[in-house]
């Protein structure tokens, strides 16, 4: 293996205990580990940051050198994963979660398609994780030229958003504006969508290297179905406000209307008011076309246009009223 790519391996840790053994020794136990090994401690409250240090004293001393632990207060996997990117030296970044596992030899299959193609972002394929079952996600092949196609897809559920996935060139990061998510829910696409946005080579590696476990209860994606819709739907209207005076030639161009359409039918299917919380997004949603490929149905899509001008109309009604009370006026 060359040593003409660097990688930074960046882990953030929180409540894992139960998981982290098997992780550390699928991470540090890999074929190639000349890299750097950076373990963000979240304020976790459990064992997992000792068992890690006993597990790397006890069996990896030799690689004591690439591993940097780092101590912070809670403030949630994005901002760890920010934390991360600040300590990196590598020219290359690849996240993984602590509660999953690689491949013997993923490190070094992703560093050999590098080296090989240059690429500025490489993914692969995963292995999700049930307890008793498994199922096999292979992802659609992706170049620089179909880069819309794989923004659109990861807001459409087609593809895996999923940031373990994708090993990116540092420099995507470092020099252009990333936005960071503010939650946990669906991060992976609010900050993978950017960085795709900014890749001039696109390579996919059509093989399993890593396995993501779907059985922590303790995870985000364990939480109750409204919850996770109202965090991701903030979450990805956070994205669209740092683009919406600016939508063309954005990474959110073609996928604006998907993320309003969503935070639409969410209001109405979970009774929580995005149009009170966001202003803009009645007269927005009023705007967007109907689209088959934005992850709501056509039907709802209609039912969300309907509902945003019945929201406008209350808007303006309202204000009619209290000006017409201010004024004193019939």
């Amino acid at each position: 293996m060359s040593k003409r790519v660097t990688l930074s391996v960046i882990v953030p840790i929180y409540g894992v205990e139960k998981y982290i053994e098997q992780f550390t020794r699928s991470l540090l136990g890999q074929t190639y580990t000349d890299v750097q090994f950076i373990f963000v401690n979240d304020g976790t409250k459990d064992r997992s940051i000792e068992i890690l240090t006993e597990i790397i004293e006890d069996e990896f001393p030799y690689l004591r050198s690439n591993i940097l632990i780092i101590n912070k207060e809670n403030e949630g996997l994005p901002k760890a994963r920010e934390t991360g990117l600040e300590h990196a030296v590598g020219e290359y970044i690849l996240f993984a979660d602590s509660d999953d596992w690689l491949e013997p030899d993923a490190i070094e299959t992703i560093l050999s398609a590098i080296e090989d193609t240059h690429a500025d972002l490489v993914y692969f394929d995963l292995v999700k994780e049930y307890g008793n079952r498994k199922s096999y996600k292979k992802e659609i092949d992706y170049t620089a030229a179909t880069k819309n196609d794989f923004i659109i897809n990861l807001f459409n559920y087609k593809t895996g958003g999923y940031t373990v996935t994708k090993c990116f060139r540092k420099s995507l990061y470092d020099d252009n504006v990333i936005y960071i998510p503010l939650l946990g829910m669906h991060e992976d696409i609010y900050l993978m969508s950017q960085i795709i946005f900014y890749a001039q080579s696109i390579v996919h590696i059509p093989r399993a290297l890593y396995h993501y476990r779907k059985d922590n209860p303790n995870s985000f994606c364990a939480q109750d179905k409204r919850k996770r819709h109202i965090a991701s739907t903030t979450n990805l209207l956070d994205l669209y406000e740092h683009y919406r005076d600016n939508l063309k030639g954005s990474p959110l161009e073609h996928v604006a209307g998907s993320i309003l359409m969503r935070a639409g039918q969410h209001s109405i299917m979970h009774n929580y008011d995005f149009f009170e919380k966001y202003p803009y997004l009645a007269k927005d949603l009023i705007k967007t076309k109907l689209n088959c490929r934005y992850r709501t149905a056509i039907p709802m899509q209609i039912i969300v246009k309907l509902y945003a001008y019945y929201k406008h109309l209350s808007k303006q009604e309202s204000t009619f009223i209290l000006q017409r009370n201010r004024f004193n006026l019939p």
